[in-house]
């Protein structure tokens, strides 16, 4: 017993001493595809139009969204407040970046009770979302396609299918930044 007791001294020492040896790590750096993100920081008033479909009755929406970065870099914070056809929108999202998958992420959440999880991509000057979800037999495929126009002008297009079906438009949408 007390030859194993120093044993287990003998490691613990070794442990904490090679622990002192190495040099601290620094905090992790956000890598570039990040910084692509950063076209979307400021407040941007969003017009659009929505069609009458799963999602609710057709109608206009006017949403303010404002954006910025959370602490580290990493991520970017969308805060929606605005009108539907259903009534008040609010939101919380979370743009990021999935360095494994390599495809850019975003998470929300609304005051409906909504939870969206999606992955993008982009080329030159067009995102492209997509996600999925199945309710009963039901698989509803959303993809939304923000086309970036200027530095403070984007166009927004949501389309939906269920069931691997054709798609239909479900909302358009254009955004302008009111202030950075």
């Amino acid at each position: 017993m007390k030859r194993l007791l120093s044993l287990i001294a003998a490691c613990t020492i070794a442990l904490a001493a090679s622990g002192q040896a190495q040099a601290p790590q620094a905090p992790p750096k956000p890598g570039p595809e990040l910084k692509r993100l950063a076209y979307f920081v400021g407040t941007w008033k969003t017009e659009g139009e929505d069609k009458p479909g799963p999602m609710g009755p057709g109608g206009k929406s006017t949403v303010t969204d404002k954006c910025e970065w959370m602490s580290g870099g990493f991520f970017l914070l969308m805060h929606s407040d605005g009108t539907g056809p259903m009534g008040p929108i609010h939101s919380l999202g979370v743009l990021g970046y999935d360095t494994n998958s390599k495809v850019y992420t975003y998470h929300a959440f609304d005051n409906m009770g909504m939870a969206i999880s999606s992955t993008g991509t982009v080329t030159g000057d067009t995102w492209n979302w997509k996600s999925e979800e199945k309710v009963g037999t039901t698989t509803t495929s959303v993809r939304v396609t923000v086309k970036e126009v200027s530095p403070t002008l984007y166009t927004f297009k949501l389309e939906m299918s269920q069931n691997g079906g054709a798609w239909t438009t479900m909302s358009e949408a254009k955004s302008t930044k009111i202030s950075s």
